[in-house]
Order: structure tokens, then sequence, then C-alpha cells
């Protein structure tokens, strides 16, 4: 195929109502699809078919499903015929700055109201990864984070909690609550006897220094599981 060809697949020349940046300039973000946006990562396509084509390929290979995509590999993203080292790169790149900036907009509701406000604010953090960590959110008297802390990371079924570590952080603090919360990789939600009785562990030695433990959140990639709201503490 001549360079003519090759080049009318550039997103360059496509008409101005169809060109995904000239949307974006024209019509806000808000008016672009999923595709559109990921075509505009990539730049073009191949001889034959058009950067939002590939990109409809690639959204189409995920369920159209976002969290999905940004768990490809660079291996698997560049299985695509058009997609090379560097676009592949670009994707993931996005995919993980979306990511972030979720867990900032969730990090700026600082008070926590629910078993749920937890979930939104670790998600991002915990919900997706391939093993297990602990964290733990420390609360003055208004229940406002004071910090959150990674207090252990371990494997893929399961991880453990130094108690001292734990307290002497409350302590320094001068947290007067805490809320417990660690990821099950396996999407499985119910608690494991050894989650039970960390749980128990903890609250029995928070008690002793006056700080009590308000919940114990078991986080996955879609959805949660609250002890306090199942009436386990």
């Amino acid at each position: 195929m001549d360079k003519n060809n090759k080049e009318a697949f550039s997103i360059k020349k496509w008409a101005s109502g169809d060109r995904p940046r000239e949307k974006l300039m024209q019509k806000g973000k808000m008016a672009l699809t999923d595709a559109e946006l990921i075509a505009i990562l990539i730049g073009s396509g191949t001889p034959k078919q058009s950067a939002v084509d590939l990109s409809k390929k690639i959204l189409a290979s995920v369920n159209n499903n976002l969290n999905t995509l940004g768990k490809l590999s660079m291996a698997q993203l560049m299985e695509f015929n058009g997609i090379g080292e560097a676009r592949a790169i670009s994707i993931i790149a996005a995919m993980e700055l979306g990511r972030r900036r979720r867990s900032e907009e969730a990090l700026e509701r600082i008070k926590i109201t629910s078993s749920s406000s937890v979930f939104e604010l670790l998600q991002p953090i915990i919900g997706e990864l391939p093993h297990e960590e602990f964290w733990i959110l420390y609360l003055n008297n208004s229940n406002k984070i004071l910090e959150q802390y990674q207090i252990s990371k371990g494997g893929i079924t399961g991880t453990l909690v130094d108690v001292r570590i734990t307290l002497r952080k409350a302590l320094e603090l001068g947290a007067v609550s805490l809320i417990l919360a660690h990821n099950h990789p396996s999407g499985n939600l119910n608690p494991s006897e050894a989650d039970k009785q960390l749980t128990r562990k903890l609250k029995t030695a928070s008690e002793s220094l006056d700080i009590k433990v308000l919940d114990h959140i078991i986080v996955t990639e879609k959805s949660y599981f609250s002890f306090a709201d199942e009436g386990m503490l």
C-alpha cells in the first residue's frame, strides 16, 4: 500500500467533524466516547482500520470495562495489530492517571461517614491488587482521617498485622478510633477465621488504650464487606 493510502488512516486526514481532538475542542471532553478518547492516545490506526475502530476493538476485548482495560499489561495490549510499545505505554499511563485521580478525589472526602465511604477511599488503592494488603485508617473525634497507613503487605491468601505497631501509631497521632481494612484478591467477600480473630485481637487491645475500632472492611474489586454493618464487632 502506498504512502497516501496509509496516511488516510491518520486522524489528521479525517474530516474535522470526525476527528476526536477537534471534537474535544469544539464540544468538550464529555462529548467523546471512550473509544474516541483512546483514539487520541494512539493517534492513528492501521491500513485496515481507523484509530477509533482499533480503540473499539480493544474495548470490546474487555467488555467495554475501563477498570479491566487498566489491568492489561503491555504485552496484552501489543497483541492488537497497530499497538506497539509506545502506544501501549500511553494507554497504560492514561489508565494509571485515572486510577490515581479517583484515589485523590476519595482522599478529599476526609470525613468517614459510612462503610461505603471507606470502600470508595480504599478500592482504588487495594481493590485490584493481586496480593493482600492491610491498612489502618486513624481517625479523630470527628471521624476525620488523621492518616491512612499500610500496616502490612502479604501474599495471595494472607498478611500479618503487628498489633503493637498499629497502636503505637495511633498514640503518636492522637487517634481516638480506627478502621481496619484489607483486600481479598480472590474476590471472596466472606471473612476468614483469621480475619475474625485479628479483628477481636485489635479491638480488645485498642479498648485497653481507650481507642475504638469502628469497623473492619474487606475490599474487593467491585464490593466490600463491613464487620460493623453485619453486627460482627
